[in-house]
């Protein structure tokens, strides 16, 4: 069986993604006692906010046509089928070593990989230019996460 979705439902979870990598590196920055790391994961935390509104932008600009179901699902699956990804793959509640920040920087850059696979795949079901190119916007931004990411994991074991 295939699952179908709309625009509006792929938003909707990339919205959800966002909330959640909001909440991951807000939950994580409460565990770290250096001012420098935390507000390295506080300051990704506000651009996952920013992020979630650009998609609830996009969203409540999508016409009636890519809002409404494209198939027939009377008990739905597909919807389940997506908030289970967003809440399960995503930025998903795992169990990582809060007392290193090592885990945390490794944990970070798992996640962030996982969401841009997500968005690219995203690309190919929004129907508009315009709402391609905020997508790619949004990869190359979490592209430079794990840039960023990867620099402090590096400059981390450099000081070991």
């Amino acid at each position: 069986m295939s699952i179908d979705f709309n625009a509006d439902e792929v938003f909707e979870v990339a919205e959800q993604i966002e909330r959640n990598g909001a909440e991951f590196y807000r939950n994580v920055a409460d565990k770290v006692k250096e001012q420098n790391k935390k507000n390295l994961l506080l300051d990704l935390a506000r651009m996952e906010d920013e992020h979630e509104k650009i998609f609830k932008s996009l969203r409540a600009q999508l016409s009636y046509d890519e809002k409404i179901q494209t198939t027939f699902d009377p008990n739905g699956e597909s919807e389940g089928y997506l908030h289970a990804l967003a809440n399960t793959r995503i930025f998903y509640e795992k169990k990582i070593d809060t007392s290193s920040y090592e885990e945390i920087l490794k944990s970070a850059i798992t996640v962030e990989k996982d969401s841009i696979v997500f968005y690219l795949g995203m690309k190919e079901v929004v129907p508009t230019e315009v709402e391609k190119q905020r997508i790619d916007d949004i990869i190359k931004e979490e592209m430079s996460h794990i840039k960023l990411l990867s620099k402090e994991l590096m400059e981390l074991k450099n000081n070991f």
